[in-house]
């Protein structure tokens, strides 16, 4: 026996559960990409804290290391390129960039292979290890690095070579080598704790955008628009149609009585001035009251300020503060508490501007007790 509300109708109970199935689906998948993107930064931060090298793993390598010098990493199936027309390379950083999408396994058009061989990081250089002879890139003489956002090629200019060289690696490696080359780098400029920081940063700010459980629908929520397929975005069209349809109509009659009166009176010449009120008798009053009708006026544009305000659900302020995403705010603004319920001891903060889960403002992001004694970190407040 089909469930019935207490009106004795069982739609309601069909559209709670389409709801509950649809919300529970996309909880999951969300959940599902932000679990992965958390285990990921995570190994990426165990990684960054305990990637070490030693002098036994070069044996057996056709390499002479130096007295200091250690290897980190070792791939046998490496690609040195070279590029046949080069340009200026942005010169290297520590910047842990987010994986934006599958890598293919192609060749950038200008870049040519020119041998093969076993890619070696060590502490003070990257080495190719090929089949024509050995190709080196030392830390401390490299000016430019760019790693290619769609292929698994890695470019790369030093002072002492006037083209533009690197490898093409296998699609699946590309990842940990960029990294594990990042952190190689970074340990040559006594710049590791940098990077550690950062993981800790963007571990931080994910934690942020855990999906929510939704809650479950019941069937008393359930309106009569649902009855109609596409809901209320259906009813809301055909809403629109019926009140057009009319007007255009109106607007299209060919028998207003008035309007051959204004044509005659426009193409007649002007009366003099004796003429005139005779003229206007004979018109009768519709004629003699009429008056052009006034130039619509057009509604004034919302100023730039007042759309800056409306910021993806942020309280309206004059400063561009919101949550539509953009860059992190360190330095807020002095009347920032005007316009924000900022926390006890809000200036005694060193990160950046966050919301906690109770509304109120912290200068705290980035940190473990960021607001900590309100509920925890909800979204991250940009500019």
């Amino acid at each position: 026996m089909a469930k019935t509300d207490s009106t004795g109708s069982t739609w309601r109970y069909r559209w709670a559960h389409r709801q509950n199935v649809r919300r529970v689906s996309t909880y999951r998948g969300a959940e599902a990409a932000w679990r992965r993107r958390d285990d990921e930064l995570r190994r990426l931060r165990v990684l960054a804290a305990d990637f070490q090298g030693s002098a036994a793993a070069g044996a057996g390598l056709a390499l002479e290391l130096a007295a200091d010098e250690v290897v980190l990493w070792a791939l046998p199936a490496a690609q040195l390129v070279e590029v046949r027309h080069s340009t200026v390379l942005p010169a290297p950083d520590l910047t842990v960039a987010p994986r934006t999408g599958q890598l293919r396994p192609r060749r950038p058009d200008g870049v040519r292979v020119t041998d093969a061989g076993m890619a070696v990081i060590t502490s003070r250089r990257l080495v190719l290890l090929g089949g024509r002879g050995r190709r080196d890139w030392a830390y401390g003489r490299i000016t430019g690095l760019a790693h290619d956002p769609a292929a698994p090629v890695t470019l790369i200019q030093v002072l002492d070579r006037r083209s533009t060289s690197g490898l093409l690696l296998p699609t699946d490696a590309t990842p940990d080598f960029r990294f594990k080359l990042t952190l190689a780098f970074a340990d040559a400029i006594e710049q590791r704790a940098a990077v550690i920081a950062q993981l800790d940063e963007l571990i931080a700010e994910h934690a942020q955008l855990k999906p929510f459980r939704p809650a479950a629908a019941t069937p008393g929520q359930a309106r009569l628009s649902s009855l109609v397929p596409g809901g209320r975005r259906t009813i809301a069209v055909a809403a629109a149609i019926a009140l057009l349809v009319p007007a255009a109509l109106i607007e299209s009659d060919p028998s207003d009585p008035t309007g051959g009166a204004e044509v005659a009176v426009a193409a007649t010449p002007a009366p003099t001035t004796s003429a005139a009120p005779a003229r206007i008798r004979q018109a009768g009053p519709a004629l003699a009251l009429k008056t052009p009708p006034p130039k619509p006026t057009q509604s004034p544009r919302p100023s730039p300020s007042a759309t800056q305000r409306s910021r993806c659900g942020g309280p309206e302020n004059p400063l561009g503060y919101g949550f539509c995403g953009g860059t992190r705010i360190r330095k807020p603004a002095a009347e920032v508490c005007d316009w924000f319920d900022c926390v006890p001891q809000f200036w005694a903060g060193r990160g950046y501007l966050v919301q906690c889960r109770d509304g109120s403002v912290s200068l705290a992001g980035g940190r473990a007790n960021a607001c900590a004694q309100h509920q925890g970190v909800r979204r991250t407040i940009t500019k």
